[in-house]
């Protein structure tokens, strides 16, 4: 039978009901937008992008380039990842966090975020519940949503550091609950708990016959007397119902080799192997060939950046305190500071009274030409994140754009 416009449906929609309820990554669209207006012209200065800025070791890019010239990586591996690789890996994660794990525990995926997506396909079913403590990052309620899970927010704020406390897990628990999502350092505040309190959270989800999915991926980033806990490592009887996500992109300046992994039990990294060797294949080998590199080699770069951040995360929080209306916890890890600006909303700046944390990022934007991310991309109107991850100049100088313009709020 020949078809005609007649006989097509158009009443369908063009995009199906489960990708168009996913929304933009906010963060890359804010980066995106300071781009282009810099490109036109406009001294736009950029805190939006969780990236550091500093280039990727040069023994990385040298692996690469290596790598570049051997046949065996001109063609098809292991959809899971190099073996070498995934043993490095392995070697790694008992090295810098105590937590013990097989290669074959460990799956090679392009990036942190389809880490974090294959996680969640390979654990929920539709309607299965997802302990989500916001702020959050804005990629995990899609990647729930879009696996068919649901995301139950446990909000937290400047009050108590950003961190969720088990009593507040206890209230959201329902008896769909399957998944708590951790997250220290925390993107977006910075929060680092402390190992007594990622240990008790780690007993009430065994307890409680729970999964974990837990993202490790700023581990190396913590300064002060804060220290990184892997909760796995601290409750080994969660071990056989938690997932570590984690990856090279932070750690090592390497955001752009889109080089991640997921560890787990073997049988579920086995099924979440299996969908990834029908979505993507085996990631570049190329950079696989430099994360060997990067996660086989010591720890002297990221050294030298975490000393920057340090520097800057205290002259970052110290500037935005200085802002009347502006309340900035010290971050304790990660490149992020997390203010609130409550107090700010509704008065009047530049003729225009901003009554959200978006409407007044916008306004910042075009007035102070300095682009940061509102809370409300993750979970928690009324605050703003700030990257620190770009020169200290350009901290300096966009900070002080903010604060003269919020000194004009009346």
């Amino acid at each position: 039978m020949a078809w005609n416009d007649g006989d097509m449906n158009t009443d369908r929609p063009r995009i199906s009901a489960r990708i168009a309820a996913i929304s933009e990554s906010a963060t890359l669209a804010v980066d995106s937008k300071a781009k282009a207006m810099k490109a036109a012209g406009r001294p736009v200065i950029g805190f939006g992008a969780g990236e550091p800025d500093f280039p990727t070791p040069d023994y990385i890019v040298q692996a690469a380039v290596e790598a570049c010239r051997t046949p065996r990586f001109h063609r098809y591996t292991p959809a899971p990842g190099l073996p070498e690789l995934r043993e490095a890996v392995a070697a790694k994660t008992k090295r810098d966090s105590g937590y013990g794990v097989e290669p074959s525990q460990v799956l090679i995926t392009n990036g942190g975020k389809q880490a974090v997506y294959e996680s969640f396909a390979a654990l929920l079913d539709p309607g299965d519940e997802v302990l989500l403590i916001a702020p959050y990052w804005t990629t995990y309620p899609e990647s729930i949503k879009l696996a068919g899970g649901v995301p139950v927010e446990v909000p937290t704020d400047e009050s108590t550091g950003y961190q969720a406390s088990v009593e507040q897990l206890e209230a959201a628990s329902t008896e769909r609950t399957k998944v708590l999502l951790f997250v220290s350092p925390s993107n977006p505040t910075g929060a680092v708990y402390p190992p007594e309190r990622v240990a008790e959270i780690g007993r009430w989800a065994a307890e409680h016959g729970l999964w974990v999915i837990t993202d490790e991926i700023y581990e190396h980033l913590v300064y002060g007397d804060a220290r990184f806990s892997s909760m796995p490592a601290l409750v080994p009887e969660l071990a056989e119902r938690t997932l570590v996500v984690n990856g090279v992109a932070k750690t090592y300046a390497m955001t752009g080799w889109r080089v991640g992994w997921m560890i787990g039990p073997a049988d579920v990294v086995k099924a979440a192997g299996n969908m990834q060797s029908h979505a993507t294949s085996n990631v570049a080998n190329v950079s696989q060939a430099a994360a060997l590199a990067a996660v086989s080699g010591d720890l002297a770069a990221v050294a030298e950046m975490r000393t920057a951040f340090d520097r800057r995360r205290q002259t970052m929080a110290r500037l935005l305190n200085e802002i009347p209306g502006v309340v900035c916890p010290v971050p304790e890890g990660a490149f992020y500071a997390y203010p609130s600006v409550k107090a700010v909303l509704g008065k009047e700046i530049r003729g225009k009274r901003p009554q959200t944390s978006a409407q007044l990022a916008e306004l910042i934007l075009e007035e102070a030409e300095v682009a940061l991310v509102p809370g409300e991309a993750f979970g928690t109107p009324g605050y703003f994140r700030l990257s620190y991850a770009l020169g200290d100049d350009d901290l300096l100088e966009g900070v002080t754009r903010v604060t003269k313009l919020l000194a004009e709020a009346k």
